[in-house]
């Protein structure tokens, strides 16, 4: 019939943009190297550089062109044999609409979707014989497993404005990019009890919100270092060195290799709404995240990490 002939149809399109999408998702980008403290203020640069960010990816376009659009409903109609291996599970449903929602007591947005698409890691630039920090440009080496999904949480209005308090879902992805130079950098892509404080009090296209996230370790205790060091299980110390870890003077070099912390740093993410189903109780739009990169469990300054990227959720 001619229903089922389009039903066809429109699957066929889904599964060709996802096979594009895949093709497409580790295209590379250029970029340079170095580090940051690990007792840096993310608010502050979040401040100053949030809005400008959220504006410039806008402009540039992060979220994908209409004309490539996925929506939740188009994705629900897709058998998993027809999403195995298109990259379509790595990408976030995006919403068509300009719309208007305004939650009611003991509402909660679920099934939220955060998908970065850029990534820049902050380095010490040397030009004319001085230093600044920029970030540059990196490329992703993680497969597509590095999307948060399933997230979910409460909404609460405070002062009118609506503020948005994450609880559980899938709110890590270990993923790792690269530097132009080769350098590449591990973190963990997390929004962990993100508290979003938004400045309105319903969603609608322009409606921003941002807040403070946990960021855990990239490794935890039970991980072993090549000389079977870890932070929970393992030696105390590099088995064949041991003159060098006496607690005498010499030990200092070693310190940190041997004694294993779990490091949580703070992160920030800037949000913006830009498309709204008030049929589909829908939300999209942009963020911008920074947080800091893996410290290997407490013997490196880790580095400043920027994402940027779409973002969906339902309102219930």
């Amino acid at each position: 019939t001619t229903s089922k002939k389009r039903a066809i149809t429109m699957k066929f399109a889904v599964c060709s943009l996802a096979l594009l999408a895949s093709a497409s998702a580790f295209a590379p980008a250029a970029v340079n190297t170095r580090s940051t403290s690990l007792q840096m203020s993310l608010k502050n640069d979040m401040a100053n550089f949030g809005k400008f960010a959220l504006a410039g990816a806008i402009a540039v376009g992060v979220a994908a062109a209409p004309a490539q659009a996925i929506t939740k409903a188009e994705i629900n109609q897709l058998s998993y044999l027809q999403v195995k291996g298109t990259g379509l599970a790595n990408r976030c449903p995006e919403v068509i609409g300009e719309d208007s929602i305004t939650p009611k007591a003991g509402a909660r947005f679920s099934e939220m979707c955060i998908e970065p698409k850029a990534w820049a890691v902050e380095e010490d630039i040397g030009k004319g014989g001085k230093t600044e920090k920029k970030f540059v440009n990196s490329k992703v080496m993680t497969r597509q497993t590095y999307t948060l999904d399933g997230i979910e949480g409460k909404i609460e209005s405070v002062g009118g404005n609506l503020v948005l308090t994450e609880q559980e879902g899938i709110d890590y992805a270990a993923t790792t990019v690269q530097l132009p130079g080769g350098e590449r950098v591990p973190f963990l892509f997390t929004v962990k009890d993100l508290v979003a404080k938004g400045n309105a009090g319903s969603f609608k296209p322009g409606f921003q919100m941002g807040g403070d996230f946990n960021t855990p370790s990239y490794r935890t205790g039970l991980f072993l270092d090549p000389k079977g060091r870890g932070g929970t299980t393992g030696y105390d110390m590099a088995q064949g060195l041991p003159g060098l870890q006496s607690g005498e003077e010499g030990d200092d070099d070693l310190f940190k290799e041997n004694n294993k912390t779990f490091d949580v740093t703070q992160g920030r993410i800037e949000m913006e709404v830009n498309k709204v189903n008030a049929e589909e109780s829908e939300i999209g739009g942009v963020f911008v995240a920074t947080q800091l990169g893996d410290t290997d469990m407490g013997s490196k300054v880790p580095k400043k990490i920027l994402s940027k990227g779409i973002f969906y959720a339902r309102i219930e």
